[in-house]
């Protein structure tokens, strides 16, 4: 795994605009930055990062299935009681999952760390398949890199695939919160790949659902909603008056309300709790258990419920602690051992390992000059050879 400098496309930013990629500039800054690239070996990329994926999303399963029959780990997760039994008979109506992120610190030699898991509301989606193989194919064909160069990126065709496995009936309707063109644009995305499927679509904001009097969610022309993917985390939901309606609406929704188990931090000391010494994993504990005294190499604190890296606080031996604001933590926080993001030339990278259908899929790199990641990460293309 290396960092290699590189010549940006002169045209990229007219592509990404034409290509409806609005947000690859964030308050003023790149967000996307082909200036550099990382490259991988096939063996890193299979070993190191694909068959973990695989690995960690089945043990995610048990996790799952622990929880939804503990009623103390549900508690434990600050999920709503009300939602309890939703969320049981989603999990064992094997309700199908779409997409998902697992955020590793991975150096290129030592086993991939679990940091967390996306799995109810990832962005990065678009950048990671459709721009990032983009880039691939005109960065050979200009000679920026060398020819015969790969990628670890089959996330689009997957993404087509799992919609067909889907056997919607009727019309998908899809949904992002109004005023955010990262989340807009993910969505309009995912949208492309459903109608690819042979999918009916149709895109609204999530402020524009409406309930009509049986309970069941509506459209701006008041078209019933059978079938949702929402960009729209599933503890809002819970918390939202209108999501009170959910357990009685009739919708399937994507994702299913069991991924609001797997989102939610309190899976990372369940995870260690269940799998303690696991190459992939790190110590982690909920923030009240008197372990956490034993992380004398330091700690990441994170909310039970956060986006963004928002309100983590990280705690490093013999350095001034870091922060993130934000308006997460009421519900709780979990601790988790440090381990630093490897710094490839000043820079704190990343790896988001994707699954789709819970197959890995392909993986997006972010960086930044903090060694906590953000909203305003950079993204970065890679390339795999040897």
């Amino acid at each position: 795994m290396k960092r290699i400098e590189i010549e940006a496309r002169d045209d990229w930013k007219a592509q990404a605009e034409a290509l409806g990629f609005d947000f690859h500039t964030m308050h003023g800054d790149p967000y996307w930055d082909e200036t550099a690239c990382y490259r991988f070996t096939m063996q890193q990329i299979e070993d190191d990062i694909e068959d973990p994926s695989a690995v960690i999303e089945s043990m995610c399963f048990d996790v799952v299935s622990r929880a939804v029959e503990d009623e103390q780990v549900m508690a434990r997760l600050a999920i709503p009681e009300n939602f309890w039994d939703y969320i049981r008979g989603s999990w064992l109506n094997r309700d199908k999952n779409l997409y998902g992120r697992l955020d590793f610190s991975y150096d290129g030699s030592d086993p991939a760390k679990l940091l967390e898991y996306n799995a109810d509301t990832p962005t990065a989606l678009y950048e990671s398949s459709a721009f990032q193989w983009l880039w691939l194919e005109q960065a050979m064909e200009r000679e920026i890199i060398p020819p015969g160069c790969d990628q670890f990126n089959s996330i689009h065709e997957k993404m087509v695939q799992a919609f067909q496995n889907f056997e919607i009936d009727g019309r998908l309707h899809l949904a992002s919160c109004e005023g955010s063109a990262e989340d807009e644009g993910t969505v309009r995305y995912i949208q492309e790949c459903a109608v690819q499927a042979g999918l009916e679509t149709t895109f609204l904001h999530m402020e524009n659902i409406g309930i009509d009097g049986n309970g069941h969610f509506t459209d701006r022309e008041d078209m019933g909603i059978r079938n949702l993917f929402k960009l729209y985390p599933w503890e809002w939901m819970m918390a939202d008056d209108f999501g009170q309606s959910v357990p009685q609406s009739g919708v399937t929704f994507i994702e299913p309300a069991w991924r609001a188990i797997l989102s939610n931090k309190g899976l990372l000391p369940l995870l260690w709790e269940m799998f303690e010494g696991h190459p992939n994993l790190l110590p982690a504990y909920f923030a009240d258990d008197p372990r956490t005294a034993n992380l004398a190499g330091g700690y990441v604190r994170k909310p039970l419920l956060s986006r963004e890296g928002a309100n983590v606080e990280m705690v490093r031996p013999g350095d001034a602690p870091l922060s993130v604001e934000g308006p997460y933590g009421k519900e709780g926080f979990v601790v988790q051992a440090l381990h630093p993001l490897p710094v490839f030339e000043g820079n704190h990278t990343v790896i988001g390992s994707w699954l789709v259908a819970s197959q890995p899929c392909g993986i997006g790199i972010r960086e930044d000059n903090s060694p906590i990641t953000k909203d305003s990460s950079r993204f970065l293309p890679h390339v795999i050879y040897d």
